[in-house]
């Protein structure tokens, strides 16, 4: 404690492979869900960063994700910056110029994509100027993409363990666009010891209170403001993640609370109003959900006291700025 030790996202990787090694992440990316360790993630995530020094990423490069919530953009949230790269969240619902003009003005060097989302990309790939090696998350159609790698079988290609760097806490983990403002998206930059003081402050009982008994659900974007911090702070604690991938709807996410026993969830109202008039039309069982944080608009009042009223379920009003996480 008394020791000067740089706040940086190794921390948290190594806090998941010795204290919740047998935490759960359950995934969603397509149809059928998978499941694997803290252990396993945390291995992986090693794999990961031997994969990506092996394209030539070096310190300060820029690794873009164009994902949805799911394990291996989990692992690339841990990967990247803990290698010293910087993590770029490419937000999915840009507008096809402003896509061009962030990943330009990043100068992203490799971009991590969903095969679900390939079709987005491959229209751009020719304007992507900066960008060396596409790496397709998943098995479906690579498309048109220039040389694309594959996920699974960078990763099988590396030894276990990686010798991770010595960082400053002050260096880049990550970089998140805002199109919030007028003119072309902003870059904002978050630090490893901004990202770590952001989860130590979700865990603190009058904040969202995280712990280790708890099962998280981020339904917001991991590439809207870093998922307003719950990935860090899940995994600083040892909570268990539930990632629900791209199926947003509200009977998706009702079965994956009522199965997978979520405590915790976030998103932004919308999400909340049609889960609520599900619930009140097919009875799920979501009675483990003790907490649900909503922001990026106002929560209108009466949601709030419908959810708690019919279904238990305490929502709390969430605010923040991708400028400031």
């Amino acid at each position: 404690m008394q020791h000067d030790h740089p706040l940086t996202l190794q921390l948290i990787l190594e806090r998941m492979r010795r204290l919740y090694a047998g935490t759960e992440v359950v995934s969603v990316p397509g149809g059928e869900r998978t499941r694997a360790t803290y252990a396993e993630v945390a291995d992986r995530a090693d794999r990961l960063c031997a994969a990506l020094a092996s394209l030539g990423v070096g310190p300060g490069d820029r690794v873009a994700t164009f994902s949805w919530n799911t394990r291996e953009h989990l692992e690339a949230y841990l990967a990247v910056p803990c290698m010293g790269a910087v993590l770029h969240t490419l937000n999915v619902r840009l507008f096809a110029a402003q896509l061009e003009y962030v990943v330009g003005h990043a100068e992203d060097r490799v971009i991590l994509v969903e095969d679900s989302l390939v079709p987005v990309l491959e229209e751009l790939a020719p304007r992507f100027h900066t960008v060396r090696d596409y790496v397709v998350i998943g098995d479906g159609d690579a498309g048109s993409l220039p040389d694309p790698l594959r996920y699974e079988e960078l990763l099988a290609a590396q030894e276990p363990g990686y010798d991770y760097p010595e960082l400053d806490d002050r260096q880049a983990a990550g970089l998140c666009y805002t199109s919030g403002t007028t003119g072309n998206p902003k870059g904002v930059l978050y630090s490893h010891r901004s990202n770590i003081l952001h989860a130590l402050g979700q865990c603190m009982a009058d904040s969202i209170g995280m712990s280790s008994d708890d099962r998280v659900m981020p339904v917001v974007p991991m590439f809207h403001a870093n998922a307003w911090g719950i990935p860090y702070g899940s995994t600083m604690t040892g909570a268990g993640l539930v990632m629900p991938g791209p199926n947003l709807k509200a009977d998706a996410l009702a079965s994956l609370i009522e199965d997978e026993k979520v405590t915790m969830s976030a998103a932004v109202p919308t999400i909340w109003m049609d889960l609520l008039r599900y619930a009140d039309e097919h009875h799920p069982d979501l009675s483990s959900l003790r907490q649900v944080i909503c922001g990026g608009s106002a929560v209108p009042l009466s949601l709030m006291q419908q959810f708690q009223e019919r279904h238990n379920g305490r929502i709390i009003q969430a605010w923040g700025m991708t400028e400031t996480s």
